[in-house]
């Protein structure tokens, strides 16, 4: 299949495809005319590789796991080396983290709408006036945060 038809079946645009291949997380065969020519595993590798890094691993550490997802869906090790299994663990821990802050953070957002729903708001600590609310998660105590 051509580049358009992976993009429309992965809902991936043809730049990320064409950066997923500088990046060597896919290879692509060329055609006698140049075209990029992807075989059907190509639909669920870049699907595995978009849920890879929506899950926020950088691409770098990507490319060093895909070899051990060798089938759709299926991840197995073969070979990984310690250094690989240390960056994951870290990884795993951090994902663990921002798991907790979300699930904290939504169940928040839950408990104000159920507030807002039944008419009243929730009770809410007073604060200075000018002072900026607490962190909610170790990115807002260190960057910007997101305004709603």
């Amino acid at each position: 299949m051509r580049i358009g038809e992976l993009s429309e079946r992965t809902g991936t645009s043809r730049r990320l495809l064409r950066y997923y291949e500088e990046q060597g997380l896919i290879v692509v065969k060329r055609s006698p005319n140049g075209y990029r020519e992807y075989d059907e595993r190509y639909v669920d590798r870049v699907l595995q590789i978009k849920g890879l890094l929506e899950a926020g691993l950088p691409t770098r550490i990507i490319k060093r796991i895909l070899p051990c997802l060798d089938q759709p869906r299926a991840i197995y090790v073969s070979h990984a080396t310690p250094e690989t299994i240390a960056v994951l663990e870290r990884e795993c821990d951090r994902m663990n983290e921002r798991i907790r802050f979300l699930i904290h953070n939504r169940d928040s957002i839950s408990a104000y709408l159920d507030a807002v729903r039944r008419g009243r708001l929730p009770d809410a600590p007073e604060t200075d006036p000018g002072s900026e609310p607490a962190a909610t998660s170790p990115e807002e105590s260190v960057g910007s945060r997101a305004d709603l």
